[in-house]
């Protein structure tokens, strides 16, 4: 069976290279977390949120999944958003997707790709809501359009979740952000304001 040795002494690289710069960050780190962000992104391994965003270990809460999905069933997802709130008393909500995202690409295709199409129903609705404006473009506009207005959606759920109704109704300041990453450039995007409050009330 094959060793992932070149991964340990990466690590071991990489924790002599922090701590010359710091000899004290670890003993600091494994005390506290305190992070004032909420990263909710897409699982794809070319979108790292701690190295898109320049931020250390600790400075920022991660929860990922295939096409940067919020539902409402999703306990997993519930659970981060619940604990980053709740208790890490987060800030500020990121949910950032990433233009030519493969799980969004999958839900505009008209064939069984398994499992993952349960996953991507959401997203397959979303398209058919859409369906005027994404026919008009052509076929990598359309993709990288309902990526777009993917995060505008999950921005929405993330809203419209008890968790983020109650903390509001306690006058938690916590705000969503949508954001989007283009894998060409290295660069984020905002697509909205953020959401500050209840959608019933304002926005």
């Amino acid at each position: 069976m094959e060793q992932l040795n070149h991964l340990l002494e990466n690590n071991r690289s990489w924790a002599n290279g922090i701590l010359a710069n710091d000899p004290e960050f670890f003993k600091k780190l494994s005390t506290q977390q305190n992070p004032e962000y909420l990263w909710i992104g897409c699982s794809d391994s070319r979108v790292p949120a701690n190295q898109i965003t320049g931020l250390a270990p600790g400075e920022i809460f991660v929860h990922r999944n295939v096409a940067n999905v919020v539902v409402e069933t999703d306990f997993n997802v519930l659970a981060v958003m619940q604990y980053a709130v709740d208790v890490l008393k987060v800030k500020h909500i990121i949910i950032c997707g990433h233009y030519g995202c493969g799980g969004v690409q999958a839900a505009l295709e008209n064939f069984r790709h398994g499992m993952i199409d349960n996953w991507l129903a959401g997203i397959r609705s979303l398209a058919r809501r859409n369906q005027a404006e994404l026919a008009a473009l052509d076929s990598v506009s359309a993709v990288d359009r309902l990526c777009e207005l993917n995060v505008l959606s999950q921005a929405d759920h993330v809203a419209r979740t008890t968790i983020l109704e109650d903390a509001w109704e306690r006058g938690q300041q916590v705000s969503i952000h949508s954001w989007i990453y283009r894998l060409n450039n290295g660069l984020i995007t905002t697509l909205a304001p953020p959401i500050t409050g209840s959608l019933d009330n304002s926005h």
